[in-house]
């Protein structure tokens, strides 16, 4: 089981503390670093100092981390063009050395849109089809081709389809809770496909559905990664799960029914009990960034146990 630490920026992150978290996360031997790509806060929080962007944050991590992967859960098809995401993505990729991932959704928080005068088309879910054709279009041409597309929503002519990602193919999550759509697509260019705060059962049926997508499109089921994202909150005893929990406003049976919460060995059955239905791998949502022996925790109590 990998765990991947996954940091929720917009509640309020400067580069530096995301710097300082993903270095912890590389030097505690998580798998990954991933942030959410979104320019408002959610909730109460007052999300101070103000938003980073996902892209340039992790052009910055790219060059100051060695090991770690790199990526997005997910990034909004909303706010970048596809030709213009396919460039800095492969820049990025290039950047860390081939350790980067592309999460890309349809995007659905609408006031961030409206805050910052960003369009929030209606027809959202048929525009992202066609970015993942182009990203991964554009991508797959062989240097010295071009590459066109003609489609509803984009036009590309004569590209030169450049630059290059370091890798030959850079790893694209698709994630959600859709029935139909969402596998559909997840069978037709994921590599790995996410589920985010779902239950056990919840999980099991979409993978299951995931999967017969993929069988469906003339796929292998296997060839694709299945994961979770979930919120944790984990302490060496009830006072410090307690403490964590009121740290980031949440009920500590809220979190232990919704997310990871509680002790490392409630922590390690429970993540358990999701390997049992197909997940491979757990993006561990961290909601105090602060908080860095929470990481030392799992990592020393959580993450040892399950390698």
């Amino acid at each position: 089981m990998d765990l991947r630490i996954f940091t929720e920026p917009q509640q309020g992150a400067t580069y530096d503390t995301l710097l300082t978290v993903a270095k912890a996360t590389e030097d505690l031997g998580f798998d990954a670093f991933f942030r959410s790509d979104h320019y408002l806060k959610m909730g109460s929080v007052d999300g101070l100092p103000g938003p980073t962007d996902a892209w340039i944050t992790l052009a910055g991590l790219a060059r100051e981390t060695k090991r770690i992967r790199l990526g997005t859960l997910m990034t909004a098809g909303t706010f970048r063009l596809p030709g213009v995401l396919a460039i800095q993505v492969a820049q990025v990729d290039q950047m860390s050395g081939g350790r980067v991932e592309l999460g890309l959704g349809a995007g659905w928080f609408e006031e961030e849109h409206k805050a910052y005068g960003i369009p929030f088309p209606k027809e959202k879910f048929a525009r992202l089809e066609e970015q993942l054709e182009i990203v991964t279009g554009l991508w797959a041409t062989e240097v010295g081709k071009t590459y066109d597309f003609r489609g509803t929503y984009y036009d590309l002519t004569n590209s030169p389809a450049l630059p290059k990602p370091a890798q030959k193919k850079v790893p694209v999550l698709i994630g959600g809770h859709g029935a139909t759509r969402t596998p559909r697509l997840a069978a037709r260019y994921a590599d790995e496909f996410n589920i985010p705060f779902a239950s056990i059962e919840d999980t099991e049926r979409q993978f299951g559905r995931v999967r017969a997508a993929a069988e469906q499109a003339g796929r292998e089921a296997g060839d694709l990664t299945y994961s979770n994202a979930l919120i944790v909150c984990v302490g060496r005893d009830d006072a410090e799960v307690a403490r964590r929990a009121a740290a980031i406003g949440r009920e500590v049976d809220e979190l232990k029914l919704n997310g990871l919460a509680g002790s490392p060995a409630e922590v390690v059955d429970k993540i358990g009990r999701y390997a049992e239905v197909g997940s491979q791998r757990i993006y561990l949502q961290i909601l105090d960034l602060d908080d860095l022996d929470h990481l030392e925790l799992i990592s020393s109590q959580v993450q040892a146990q399950l390698s």
